[in-house]
């Protein structure tokens, strides 16, 4: 069977891993989030070979270009092979985590929020208390 030429474009979101499920990717398009050729789009949309994408998920930006299409999703390494990034969203992306992973490193969250067992919450209540 022959890959179609044109695809709905939550369908293609999902085929090419940006999100987990079609639905994930329809309401990320219905809310704003992904933009065909600097345009607000409908899940619906059918979308070729050649159409500039840029998605927004996660606090991180893709502007890319589709290469191909898919009817069913594949592995991540197939899923990769369906569009091309632009140098400037890789680097700017890029550049976005390695910031994000320093501020985790100097915020240290290795102490785990807890629930305060029975002494704990004396001791709680006794300081709002007096």
């Amino acid at each position: 069977m022959s890959e179609p030429e044109v695809i709905r474009l939550d369908k293609w979101l999902w085929t090419a891993r940006f999100f987990k499920t079609r639905k994930l990717a329809a309401e990320a398009i219905s809310g704003g989030k992904v933009h065909v050729n600097d345009q607000r789009a409908k899940p619906g949309k059918e979308v070729k070979t050649g159409v500039a994408l840029s998605i927004s998920k996660d606090n991180y930006r893709w502007d890319i270009r589709i290469a191909g299409i898919n009817g069913q999703r594949r592995s991540a390494k197939e899923a990769v092979l369906l569009y091309e990034e632009s140098p400037e969203s890789l680097a700017k992306r890029e550049q976005q985590i390695i910031q994000n992973r320093e501020q985790r490193e100097l915020f240290d969250f290795s102490a785990k929020d807890h629930k305060p067992n029975k002494k704990e919450r004396r001791l709680i209540h006794r300081f709002k208390q007096g």
